[in-house]
């Protein structure tokens, strides 16, 4: 197994670090050279029936869960304070694992510390019991960890995804378990570790590796009783369907074709550049981004060539290097299916442009925008930095296009009436609707986004509602002598 200087990849199971006894298949590669430098490692199925026996057993002597509430908000700073100190250890790791450039890696980076400070302070509103009865009938609304937490990551923004599914469990009183994806374990790791120098008890927090099959012995196991899933949509119905069976409770954000609307009054120009932007978010490896255009006819052409403009303007280069705005793809397999997928396009009539070349080596590929495709063709989504564009008679067509099939995750409005935009955006079947942008940012600083249709289960939530994913009510008081029934 070559290290080459990045993170060993190891276990947390109870109080003590482990090796990993396990190797899989696939290698972590240098993205911008096809350098390997790691095989994937994998948490034995023994190792990992430990890791949820200790979760199982401090849940059920409740140690974490009873922590006061302000000794738990210190243990989260602490955590905070740990991560800021490995920002760009974290950055570097991550620029490797998924090929965004580190400009944006070390944004995302510097954030997790705010991920967990702002965590702690939202449980400043959930000290102790609501009352609802009286001094002489108490009621008590108890708000109580709903037990063994597993938090699975994707791999394109891995270590982003983990720090607020794990900062929300741990304040919710869950011991919780992560599995990072096995394509981009290296930040995780180093987070488990701020974690456990921080302080957090030992059988709160534990860090397992591996992929589908270590995944699916997690997810089946009654022991966890809630968990959060980052990915695909193949696995979010397979997760959904196991986890029924044992009534957890589950969010999962599965992604989707975002649409993006380009009314007929649109800024040809701005909108271009926003969309063009959004093609080059996470080097395409965005769940968010515009996936599928619908532009009127006459704007059709003007817009191919726009977008050929602005996607142009960006620097290809090595993910490491700070004046990159756009890198290579996270691994080769991921790589070479986005190539299957436009060989497929060209075959069913779609018209394909490539701004420009790409370095040989590596796994890179060029922006793409696919257009000429007939309405029912190119509807799933891709998952990198393509673009279907599909000519339409109106904004009316578009809107039904657009929600045919729906996406349920994101979509794009672009327009100068304001009031128009808005009405559209009201009608698409997606948790968020952007107007004139495509930002990372939330809209608002207590956006609330829902995962419609086959985006998932759950949603995205202000910091304090996303505590309540990992809890339950209880009431617990005195029976109403007096109640009628």
């Amino acid at each position: 197994m070559k290290v080459s200087g990045w993170p060993d990849i190891i276990d947390r199971i109870g109080a003590s670090w482990r090796e990993t006894t396990e190797v899989l298949d696939d290698w972590l590669d240098d993205p911008n050279t096809g350098e390997s430098l790691q095989q994937h490692a994998s948490t034995s199925p023994d190792g990992i029936d430990e890791a949820l026996g200790v979760a199982a057993a401090t849940h059920e002597r409740g140690s974490w869960a009873r922590t006061p509430i302000n000794e738990r908000q210190l243990v989260l700073n602490s955590v905070a304070d740990a991560i800021d100190g490995r920002v760009d250890e974290i950055a570097r790791c991550d620029a490797i694992n998924s090929g965004v450039p580190i400009a944006v890696t070390t944004l995302m980076a510097r954030e997790l510390g705010h991920r967990f400070r702002a965590t702690a302070d939202a449980l400043d509103d959930t000290r102790g019991p609501r009352v609802l009865g009286s001094p002489a009938r108490p009621v008590y609304l108890l708000r109580l960890p709903l037990g063994p937490a597993m938090i699975m990551t994707a791999w394109n923004a891995s270590t982003f995804i983990a720090a607020s599914r794990v900062a929300s469990a741990l304040a919710a009183g869950c011991p919780v378990v992560l599995k990072p994806s096995e394509w981009a374990p290296w930040g995780c790791q180093i987070l488990a570790e701020a974690i456990v120098k921080a302080g957090v008890p030992s059988g709160a927090f534990q860090l397992v590796h591996g992929g589908p099959l270590q995944g699916s012995q997690l997810v089946a196991d009654p022991r966890i009783r809630v968990l959060s899933f980052t990915g695909g949509q193949a696995a979010g119905r397979t997760i959904a369907a196991t986890a029924g069976a044992d009534f957890k409770t589950v969010q999962l954000e599965l992604g989707g074709n975002n649409p993006a609307i380009i009314c007929g009054d649109a800024n040809l120009r701005q909108a271009a550049a926003a969309i063009a932007a959004g093609i080059a978010k996470l080097n395409g490896q965005w769940c968010e981004g515009p996936g599928r255009i619908y532009v009127q006819h006459e704007m059709h052409d003007e817009l191919v060539s726009l977008l050929l403009v602005e996607l142009n303007k960006l620097v290809i280069g090595h993910s490491l290097d700070f004046e990159t705005t756009f890198g290579p793809i996270a691994y080769r397999k991921h790589r070479d299916r986005l190539i299957q997928q436009l060989n497929m396009l060209r075959d069913r009539g779609g018209v394909i442009h490539q701004p420009f070349d790409v370095p040989t080596a590596g796994w890179y590929l060029s922006p793409t925008i696919v257009t000429d495709l007939p309405n029912n063709e190119g509807l799933d989504e891709l998952f990198g930095p393509v673009v279907t564009l599909y000519r339409t008679a109106s904004d009316d067509e578009s809107l039904y296009l657009a929600n045919h099939p729906s996406s349920g995750l994101d979509a794009y409005i672009f327009g100068e009436n304001i009031d128009t935009c808005i009405d559209i955006g009201s009608q698409v079947i997606a948790g968020e609707v952007r107007i004139n942008g495509t930002h990372l940012a939330d809209l608002g600083p207590n956006s609330a986004q829902t995962f419609w249709d086959s985006a998932g289960i759950g949603g995205h939530a202000p910091t304090a509602e996303m505590i309540e994913l990992f809890r339950g009510n209880r009431v617990v008081g005195v029976d109403d002598p007096t109640a009628e029934m």
